[in-house]
């Protein structure tokens, strides 16, 4: 199988490539057939491929109107360099490779593959926008590239350039007709043959003689080739003719699209008028909504200001509140100073109970020892009454009552008398004892009830302290704990200060 290859230049309508808008000859039911191997903005890309450049560039600049501000809008008005080149590459033609048959499809894979390659082939061209069209009459590929070099001597060190780009690339000019451009065509086009070799289809380059023939023959072939030449450029006319038709087509359809965009500027028009209309319907009901709304801003006023008096009250509690917590504080810190002032006077207390309970003891000791006496006191008694020696004797029969009474009667009367004495002593002795025991009983009984009545003083005393802690935990509890902490912590620092400055103020003050 032979096939021609067509390489063209295009125009490069991105919006045509992209079906943006649909030309008269494109079958919209195959726009699905079509493929697109990229597509990026041109202006992205000249940002991603010349800014770092243009930094550079006008960072060596000392005259600011030799700064560039925006390269992809010098390039475009400029006359050196075009934005962007579209080459156009197609296998056959309508009749042999149709797009509606299975040499189509061939067509299709050829080129899908040979633009696989491309940019790995071609790295100085970058490539924005490639599509494969598939709904005209023959498969052709579109591609739309930036050429460009680096290391430049010239303006950008990275800039616009075909010739360049081609010459980085090993094409250099020649010929008139041998140009970089129409040298890497041609090389294009060798390389699209290598790929259709892959799927069985020879490069059929119409216009080539061979070598060996008569005179008439070569003239034969040579007027041969002519037409081979002629029809060829019949064909390359033929399909720059249908470009222009397309581009024709193109310019109709954004006539088109004009003509379109007219009447939708009328109807907008048109419908501004009625949206102006309902927009001054609108403006009357907003002005009614804004009245509804001044009077509910008014009431929002005045609920904002109420809001402000209870925010000012509730800052008045906060501020009671603190006061309040303020006094328990010292009530808790002067409760805790009682109640550790009632703890050393209930340990005094207990003690003086132990030494009274001993003293009691003691006293009970003492009764048991006068009991004891008493008993002894008693026995003695009895012994009067029982001991011979303290019974008279009866008188002898020869002895006088002189002898009697001096001898006998008055040594037992004065020893009866110095017994009698020494008893009523005792006993004085003994009664002044037993009141002396009964007053000193009663004063131990009167402190052990001053101290048990202190005890229950102090013990209701820790009841209130204990209570009054409990009312500081609930405090604490309803301000929050933090808060009361944090209010503790600003007192005592307050008071610190406070002492530190009566401390400054009485050290000057002695000066």
């Amino acid at each position: 199988m032979e096939r021609t290859i067509s390489a063209m230049i295009g125009k490069g309508s991105v919006n045509h490539n992209t079906r943006a808008f649909t030309a008269k000859n494109v079958d919209k039911n195959r726009s699905a057939d079509n493929v697109e191997f990229c597509q990026e903005d041109i202006k992205q890309v000249y940002h991603k491929l010349f800014d770092e450049a243009r930094e550079r560039y006008n960072a060596k600049q000392k005259r600011k109107d030799r700064m560039i501000d925006n390269y992809y809008e010098k390039i475009r008005r400029g006359k050196q360099e075009k934005l962007f080149h579209e080459v156009i590459f197609q296998i056959g033609n309508k009749d042999d490779m149709n797009a509606k048959n299975e040499d189509g499809l061939l067509a299709k894979r050829i080129l899908t593959e040979f633009m696989d390659e491309f940019q790995a082939r071609n790295p100085n061209l970058y490539v924005f926008s490639a599509h494969l069209h598939m709904d005209e009459e023959t498969p052709h590929l579109h591609i739309d590239f930036v050429p460009y070099i680096t290391g430049s001597k010239r303006g950008l060190d990275t800039r616009v350039s075909l010739k360049s780009a081609l010459a980085a690339e090993g094409f250099t000019g020649g010929t008139r007709g041998a140009t970089e451009l129409n040298q890497w065509i041609a090389s294009e086009k060798q390389e699209l043959a290598t790929v259709m070799e892959r799927y069985g289809v020879e490069w059929l380059q119409k216009g080539t003689h061979e070598k060996h023939l008569s005179v008439l023959e070569f003239e034969k072939k040579e007027r041969a080739r002519e037409v081979a030449v002629l029809d060829s450029q019949k064909q390359e006319i033929s399909s720059v003719v249908l470009q222009l038709g397309e581009a024709v087509s193109v310019k109709k359809q954004e006539l088109q699209n004009v003509t379109i965009e007219k009447e939708l500027a009328e109807e907008a028009i048109q419908k501004a008028n009625e949206e102006r209309t309902i927009a001054q319907q609108e403006k009357e009901v907003l002005l009614a909504g804004n009245q509804n709304l001044r009077m509910e801003n008014t009431r929002l006023e005045s609920r904002k200001d109420r809001l402000r008096m209870e925010n000012h009250d509730l800052k008045q509690k906060q501020l009671q509140l603190q006061t309040d917590n303020e006094e328990l504080e010292q009530r808790n810190d002067s409760l805790k100073s009682d109640n550790q002032v009632l703890r050393q006077k209930y340990n005094d207390l207990q003690q003086n109970n132990v030494q009274l309970e001993k003293q009691q003891n003691e006293l009970k000791s003492h009764i048991e020892q006068m009991v004891q006496s008493e008993q002894l006191l008693q026995r003695d008694v009895r012994k009067y009454d029982e001991a011979p020696e303290w019974q008279l004797p009866e008188p002898g029969a020869f002895a006088s009552a002189k002898s009697f009474r001096d001898k006998v009667v008055m040594p037992f009367v004065n020893k009866l008398k110095s017994s009698i004495k020494n008893l009523t002593i005792q006993c004085v002795r003994l009664k002044e004892e037993v009141i002396q025991l009964r007053k000193e009983k009663k004063r131990l009984s009167d402190d052990v009830e001053f101290c048990k009545g202190k005890i229950k003083n102090m013990s209701d005393r820790t009841e209130l302290l204990q209570e009054k802690a409990d009312d500081l935990e609930r405090v604490k509890r309803y301000a929050g704990a933090e808060q009361i902490d944090t209010i503790i912590r600003k007192v005592k620092e307050q008071e610190r200060t406070e002492q530190q400055i009566r401390r400054y103020d009485k050290s000057y003050g002695t000066r």
